[in-house]
Order: C-alpha cells, then structure tokens, then sequence
C-alpha cells in the first residue's frame, strides 16, 4: 500500500501508470532500433545519417538534465528570483545558437577529414600527438563519471516526494532503462528516444508554468503579473555586494559567471560535441540550430521560470536542501496525472544525459584506450562488443556512487563540467579555426587548466572563510572551495582559451603542424603559400645565422 501513497500524502497510481507507459515505449525504441548498431560506426553515430530534427532533439535533451530542472532552477530561482531566467537565456543564445553557428558544421566537416570518432581521437590527429588522446581520454572518464552518478541523484528527490519509495529504486530503474536501450540501439535509439523525451519536456514544461501561474490567482495573466511586481523576484540581477560579502556574493556577477558556465561550457563537453559528428549534413545543420534553439527556449528557459516561482509556494529551503525546493513545490501544488507527466519528463533529461555521458565514456575508453594502445588491431565485432560492456560498466558504477552518495565523487561532479569544457575548449575551438594550433598549445591548455582548477579550489576556499573571520584546515577550505565551482569553471574555461594560442605561438617552430595535415583539414589555404610562407623563411634563416 505505501508504494501507491507519496511522501504528500496523495495517491499515485496515475503517476506509476504514466511512467509504465513511458517505459514500454523506450524499451519498444530499443528493441526496434537494435539492427542499426550492428557496427561500431552505427553504434557510436547510426553512421552517420541523423537528420536535423533528431540532431537538434538530441542536443538539447542532453544539456537540460535533471539537474537543470531540481538543482539549478531550485537554488538559483530561490536565491535569485526572476533574474535566474537569464542563465536560460543565456544558454539559449550561447550554449544553443551560437554552438551550432560556430562548431558544428566545421566539427562534422573536420572529424570526418580525420576519421575520428571522438574528441581524444580528434586531439591525437588534429595535433599529431600519440600520446595526447590518452591524456584526453582519462580527463573524460574520470570527470564525467561523478557527473553521471549526480544526474542520478538528483532524479532521486523527486522520486522520493512524487512516488514514496526510496531513492535507490529509482537509481535502479534509471540505470536498468538506460542500460537496456543503450546497449541494443546505441546511439540511433538514443537518438529517437531524445526526440521522444524532447517532446514530452516541452510540453512537460509548459503545462507546469501554467498551472503554477495559474494556482494563486485561479488566472495566469493575473499570477504572471503578481510574479512580475513581487519585488523579491526583479528581473534585473542586484549590483550590491551583501554587507560583509565578497565579489562572489554579488547578484550580478553571479549570474553572469552561471549564463558563462552552462553556455559556453558546452563548447567543450564530449557529449554534446558527439552530436555534430553524427548529423547527416549541412542542411541538417542549418535544421538543427533552429529547431535546438525553439528547443532550448522553451525547456531551458522555461525551467529557470518555473524555478523562479518556489519562493511563492515554499516557505523555507527544505532541510537546508536546495534540491529539495522544486520537488516539494511540484509535489505538494500539481495533481496527480500532471505530477506523473514532470516525473516522465525530469526522467526524460535525465536518461539522455546519461545516455550521451556513457556514450562518450565508453567510446573513449574502446576507440582511444582498448584500440589506441592495447590492440589496435582489434576485430569491428569485438569492439563492438566492448563498447557495449562498458556502456553497461558505466552504468552500474555511476548508479553504486549514486546509491552510497561518496560525498568526495559527488562534490567533484561540481567541477566536471568547468574542468572538462575548461581542458578541451581551447584546443578544440582553435583546433577546428587555426592553423597555428599546435600539440604543445593543446597539452599546455590541459595541464595549465587542470592545476588551475585545483589551486582555485584551495585558494578561493582560504579566501571565503577567512573571510568569515575563520581559520580553515585545509579540508574545510577545500569544501568550501568547490561551492565555488561555477566561477573556477569560467576562469579554467577563459585560460583554455588564452593559453592555447600563446604556448602555439612560443613553441610554433618545435610543434609545427605538417603541411599534409593542414592541407586535409583546411582545404584551399595551403599551409605554405605568399607572405606566410616568406616570413617562415626569413625567421628560419634568422635563426640560423643567430
């Protein structure tokens, strides 16, 4: 009998027969889709052949998780108001729009040139590197595990105020669908399942802006505008520092530092990158980036809105939690057909940004470890069969670090998405544009960023605190320093982008990249030709002479 009462109190049968149906369907996707996999290549990229549409579903459902919708929209529609509704925003314009203008025809023109199926793979041929693809490739697993096992944890809140039961069973459930139609479709059924989540967040999303507006006033026009003139939720971010704060306590920069983050940020994430290797075309292309940005409005946007209303519906942040903010909120003011509707949709983003972080974790570990140092004369058939097992490997381990919350893997899920953009933006922007990108830019950007990271932690952590009029140990200023992840994400991603070109330009001469290579991936601009070619010369003899 518990399992039909929710922790409000509500029956919930119309939530569990909503979700039953949704898993039916995913797995009927899977079993459908199966044939497409057969290869590598059809595993990783359904060879290639993914439409526009599909594309533009598949981006946007893996960057808006759960973790946008219960954390992100709960703390800083909480802490910020309406002025949250930039970061959406934002990533809209930046994180959508702009991606797909500036990276994704490019991405799809180069990978293809160089025959590379993932961006350590890309690293080691665009660079002429070895050994870089495996520096790439361990940055990739060890960070984007404890992103995964969060996007896990953070389904278990909604779950647990939504249906009654325990978190674990909906980490379980989480891992089992994910698992089963990742590794009979690959990346095609991952592909139709996006769209068929994509569709279900968009109308999730707008059915619970709606309703919410709706609750206090019995009119949305009336309830949008009571939210427009509460003078707690401003559109226009503070730019007064709180008395006894520090610039990071200040509204405005911290706004600004989150829209850098969650935008730019997916410049340089694996699995949202993973998506322009795929599509069909060019006019895929020009399909994708209009349809990912109506896509990105509308959900991401539209989740930042919706997170700016829980200060009318919740008196206090539940047990000091902020994750807990939206699920008691939806939880205690929707009915029960609608609360089954947003748990399909928070599971939707959440199984397609697993789906797209395993993915690109298991295809790094088989293409770039497996079949880059330990056989590269691996057969297609049992590469196929190991990117399939470790598919599941990362599934189980991420759902274990979820279900045993290792807080040390947890508070590093934080700095995940600021450590992996923050290594790879860099190279990868100037690897797709520059000719003068070199290995030695791309490494320089790696370490420099990495330290970079690690050293703000523990810096920006002694700051705060001591700020406090405290005297931290070294593992109070260490926690304390990854509660500022977003604004060491966004200084990591800035040296990433400083830091390639210049180390390119110091060692140019020892790390210069071969004319054969330059003339595949930058065809009609020879490496060598006119002014270009006369001013290598004359510093060639220059040298010399000194």
């Amino acid at each position: 009998m518990n399992g039909l009462i929710s922790a409000a109190g509500g029956e919930v049968w119309p939530q569990w027969l909503i979700f039953a149906v949704y898993m039916a369907v995913i797995l009927a996707v899977a079993v459908i889709t199966r044939r497409k996999s057969a290869s590598v290549e059809g595993f990783m990229f359904a060879n290639k052949g993914v439409g526009g549409w599909l594309s533009a579903f598949a981006y946007g459902a893996t960057y808006f998780s759960a973790v946008v919708f219960v954390g992100y929209a709960g703390k800083f529609g909480w802490n910020f108001g309406l002025s949250s509704v930039w970061i959406g925003v934002g990533n809209m314009l930046l994180g959508t729009l702009a991606a797909w203008l500036v990276l994704a025809s490019r991405t799809k023109r180069m990978t293809t040139a160089l025959a590379a199926r993932t961006m350590p793979e890309f690293f080691e041929k665009r660079y002429e590197s070895k050994y870089i693809k495996l520096f790439a490739a361990l940055i990739v697993f060890i960070f984007l595990l404890p992103y995964s096992a969060s996007v896990y944890q953070g389904m278990g809140y909604i779950f647990e105020a939504a249906l009654g039961i325990d978190a674990t069973w909906c980490v379980l459930i989480l891992a089992g669908l994910t698992a089963v139609y990742l590794f009979l479709g690959g990346y095609f059924a991952t592909t139709i399942t996006d769209f068929i989540q994509g569709i279900i967040m968009i109308v999730g999303i707008i059915v619970t802006v709606f309703m919410l507006l709706d609750l206090p006033a019995m009119n949305w026009g009336e309830g949008l505008s009571a939210l427009w003139k509460d003078p707690d939720l401003t559109l226009i971010p503070s730019v007064v520092t709180p008395e006894g704060g520090t610039f990071l306590d200040n509204q405005l920069f911290s706004v600004i530092i989150l829209v850098c983050l969650t935008s730019f940020g997916m410049w340089g994430m694996p699995q949202s990158i993973h998506k322009f290797y795929a599509i069909k075309d060019d006019a895929a292309i020009k399909k994708g980036a209009v349809i990912s940005t109506v896509f990105s409005l509308i959900v991401g946007c539209g989740a930042y809105f919706m997170g700016s209303m829980v200060t009318r519906f919740v008196d206090s942040v539940p047990e000091g939690n902020y994750d807990k903010i939206v699920p008691e909120m939806l939880v205690n003011n929707l009915p029960s057909a609608l609360l089954g509707l947003i748990i399909v949709l928070l599971f939707s983003a959440s199984m397609s940004t697993l789906a797209a972080l395993t993915l690109s974790s298991s295809s790094t570990v088989t293409v770039d470890f497996y079949k880059g140092y330990l056989k590269k004369a691996a057969p297609e058939k049992n590469m196929n069969i190991l990117i399939r097992v470790l598919c599941l490997v990362f599934v189980a381990v991420s759902a274990v670090l979820a279900i045993v919350e290792v807080d040390a893997i947890v508070s590093m899920m934080s700095l995940s998405w600021g450590a992996v953009a923050g290594c790879f933006m860099g190279p990868y922007v100037y690897g797709l544009y520059s000719k003068k990108a070199n290995k030695a830019g791309a490494y320089g950007s790696m370490i420099v960023c990495l330290l970079l990271t690690f050293s703000l932690i523990c810096g920006l952590g002694y700051y705060v605190l001591r700020a406090d009029g405290l005297e931290p140990t070294f593992g109070e200023a260490f926690k304390a320093g990854i509660g500022q992840s977003p604004f060491i994400g966004v200084v990591s991603m800035a040296a990433s982008m400083i830091v390639t070109p210049l180390i390119s330009l110091i060692f140019h001469k020892k790390c210069k990249v071969s004319d054969e290579l330059l003339s595949v991936v930058f065809p009609g601009a020879p490496a060598k030709e006119g002014r270009e070619e006369e001013e290598y010369v004359r510093e060639e003899k220059a040298d010399e002479e000194a």
